[in-house]
């Protein structure tokens, strides 16, 4: 049953019937009233049958949008181009991810140079044999010390929860695993000296998209060694008195100790224990931690250890950060002392490697990166000259010198080097793809603009057209941003914006408060009782491009994901007419009940907790969910979501969409997308990247006047 106009329905426009009940709790004396909770149950029949429903609906509309045809062809010659990833190294052996464009999933080869393999290798993995879909993906892969045997993580229908697989590395064809581990997420397997391993699992069933946050408790760190049932698995550490911490080992190249990172939910600041590894008879074991950093105060994250010492990037004193040494032979557990060995710069220290005998860093001046080489002394040996709107690989390893890099920018998929730190040289590496592609990237013109904020702070972004686009007039244009959970967003490549940019649009990259670009207290700023902030950078820059005649508002998208999404939510329930489109994806919608759904409750250090009352005031202040005004005229929006999400569960955009719906008036289009099999963004099929941006696109053009040249 379709509703007709007015509240339930724009003019001209109808949606599928959803059903309101009285669901309502109170919460720190506010009422709160609920009437989709029924949507947060994602398997039953009501579910299945309103996703079916506001599908068809969508269909309907995007498949008669004049623009489709060209943003599928454009995206298709995209997701159907030869391409390879950038070259890693498991052991003495090269390995690369390749398609040849008509996989739905890039295969992994593996050769024992880089001569063969540019000359093809062998096939070593192809996740296109995962499932019968596509919808299977390779999360993650590490080989044995020993080279000999092989753990690849798998994820199904994009889910975070992965199986381990094991296979050798010796075959000449691809070998069938002959082991599987279950119920792991948020994890790689951590090889040691021996053929054993650590990996994260959890004592849940690693299935299904369900939203009670009791299914996941936390995780515990275990040792699987090879040859024996996953239920004789060693338990090395676990904090069941809180769920929400999550620990990540790596293991020192001269496998002599395991660092483990020990953190809270999201946040950045963390514990970091030292664990030795003693190895009896060729049979490895952990010995007592010594507990580095065992008061949580700063960022501490293991960069490399030489000898005794260890290397680490720290925000503590720096919030630019820097990189700090500490000596394991003489540590004192009553306090810290550590040695400044790159001292923090007028750039935010996004990353630092252990590479051959350096340490890589990864400066951002102005959120483009810049990559330098120091000697453990702290010597700087120079920049490394690469061309870098963003950095997507660095594959090296401690005591290894030879290194691959990946860079990528709006203009460029990806760029790999070759950087040898013997001799220095710097080349690109060529000629791993086969085949040659009818796609090309459109030139670019960037700048660099600031807009002030509403508290005066003046907030950076990117403005890229293509360079045959005269600014002399407005454009269509499409303003994309994020802002938290410290994550930096610079140049980088998506085929969204590269697809909009050909099609004669005006692309802004906004770098918010709550990332990482100008170091901690640029994310501080953009967190907890500081998120608004976040909302208020957006809006400025999107005021900013109609001041400057970038674009007027009648012209102009706002776009998120995720946390993105949450920030085009929020912004278009704050400021309705801002925009002529909002295309929020797989965003967090609902703010006072984010923490009861799968890992929700791990993003309470960035958003805070509604079980805190001062918290709550906050999060309901800008919840997009509970900020709807019925008889509002709101942009034309595109929801976007997975229906196997299980990081950002599927009910936040099932709610926002029909509490958007009840609420519009006019005839702007309110509209989910759903897509089915999929979750979060891991493991896309290629024909499902091209459809739901192509979807994306021709909707954003159709309500802002873009015509693709």
């Amino acid at each position: 049953m379709a509703t007709p106009g007015g509240v339930g329905g724009v003019m001209g426009f109808d949606y599928p019937e959803t059903r309101r009940d009285d669901t309502a709790e109170t919460l720190h004396g506010t009422r709160i009233e609920d009437p989709y909770r029924w949507l947060e149950d994602p398997d039953s029949e009501e579910t299945r049958a309103w996703v079916k429903a506001q599908n068809e609906v969508s269909r309907e509309h995007l498949d008669a949008l004049v623009s489709r045809p060209w943003f599928h062809e454009r995206l298709s010659a995209y997701v159907s181009r030869p391409r390879a990833g950038t070259p890693d190294k498991l052991g003495e052996r090269y390995v690369v991810t390749r398609n040849d464009g008509t996989l739905e999933q890039d295969q992994l080869y593996v050769a024992d140079t880089l001569d063969e393999l540019r000359a093809g290798g062998r096939l070593l993995l192809d996740p296109n044999e995962f499932s019968e879909d596509g919808t299977s993906s390779l999360f993650d892969r590490t080989a044995s010390r020993d080279g000999a045997l092989l753990a690849y993580l798998v994820s199904d229908g994009g889910s975070d929860w992965t199986s381990v697989r094991l296979l050798p590395l010796d075959g000449s064809e691809p070998a069938e695993p002959f082991e599987t581990l279950t119920n792991v997420k948020f994890s790689s397997a951590t090889w040691l000296p021996d053929r054993s391993f650590l990996y994260l699992h959890y004592e849940v069933d690693g299935t299904g998209t369900g939203t009670d946050a009791a299914a996941l408790p936390g995780g515990r760190l275990r040792l699987h060694r090879v040859g024996t049932p996953q239920s004789d698995d060693e338990l090395v550490l676990e904090f069941p008195e809180n769920p929400r911490i999550g620990v990540t080992p790596e293991l020192s190249h001269d496998g002599r100790y395991v660092v483990v990172n020990i953190h809270e939910g999201t946040s950045e600041k963390n514990r970091l224990w030292v664990y030795p590894v003693e190895v009896d008879r060729g049979r490895a074991s952990l010995g007592k931690p010594l507990k580095v950093v065992d008061d949580v105060y700063a960022v501490f994250d293991f960069v490399r250890i030489d000898g005794d010492r260890l290397y680490l990037r720290t925000d503590h004193e720096a919030p630019l950060g820097k990189v700090v040494s500490v000596d394991l032979g003489s540590f004192d557990p009553a306090g810290l002392s550590t040695e400044d060995v790159v001292p923090e710069t007028d750039g935010a220290l996004w990353a630092a490697q252990g590479a051959g005998d350096e340490i890589l860093t990864i400066h951002l001046v102005d959120a483009q990166p810049r990559i330098t080489r120091f000697a453990l002394d702290g010597s700087d040996r120079g920049v490394v000259p690469v061309d870098a709107g963003t950095v997507v690989a660095v594959n090296a390893e401690a005591g290894d010198p030879e290194v691959f890099i990946g860079t990528a920018s709006v203009s460029s998929p990806l760029t790999s080097y070759r950087l040898d730190l013997a001799d220095g040289r710097v080349e690109e590496v060529t000629g791993l793809e086969q085949g040659s592609s009818t796609w090309t990237a459109p030139e670019v013109v960037t700048e660099r603009r600031r807009a002030a904020s509403l508290d005066g702070t003046e907030i950076p972004y990117f403005l890229f057209r293509h360079s045959d686009l005269a600014l002399d007039m407005p454009r269509p244009t499409l303003l994309y941003g994020y802002g938290g959970f410290n994550i930096p967003i610079l140049n980088h490549f998506r085929p969204t914006f590269s697809a909009w940019l050909a099609a004669g649009g005006v692309l802004a990259v906004a770098n918010l408060r709550g990332g990482s670009e100008y170091g901690a207290e640029w994310h501080d700023a953009g967190r907890l009782r500081e998120k608004q902030n976040v909302f208020d950078d957006f809006a400025a820059i999107a005021d900013h491009l109609v001041e400057q005649g970038v674009t007027t508002r009648e012209q102009l998208a706002l776009h998120g994901g995720s946390n993105g999404g949450l920030l085009v939510g929020a912004v278009i329930t704050q400021r309705p007419d801002i925009a002529a489109v909002a295309l929020p994806s797989v965003g967090v919608m609902d703010m006072l009940r984010f923490h009861l759904f799968t890992i929700g409750a791990a993003w309470i250090a960035d958003y805070g907790s509604p079980e805190d009352p001062e918290e709550f005031a906050v999060l309901r202040e800008y919840s997009p969910l509970h900020n709807i005004a019925d008889g509002t005229s709101y942009p034309a929006t595109l929801v976007l979501t997975g229906d196997h999400d299980d990081r950002v569960v599927p009910a936040h955009s099932f709610k926002f969409t029909a509490a958007l719906q009840r609420a519009q008036v006019g005839a702007a289009p309110v509209l989910a997308r759903i897509e089915t099999s999929t979750g979060h963004a891991l493991g896309k099929p290629a024909r499902v990247i091209a459809n739901e941006t192509a979807d994306l696109l021709a909707f954003a053009a159709e309500h802002t006047g873009l015509t693709p040249d």
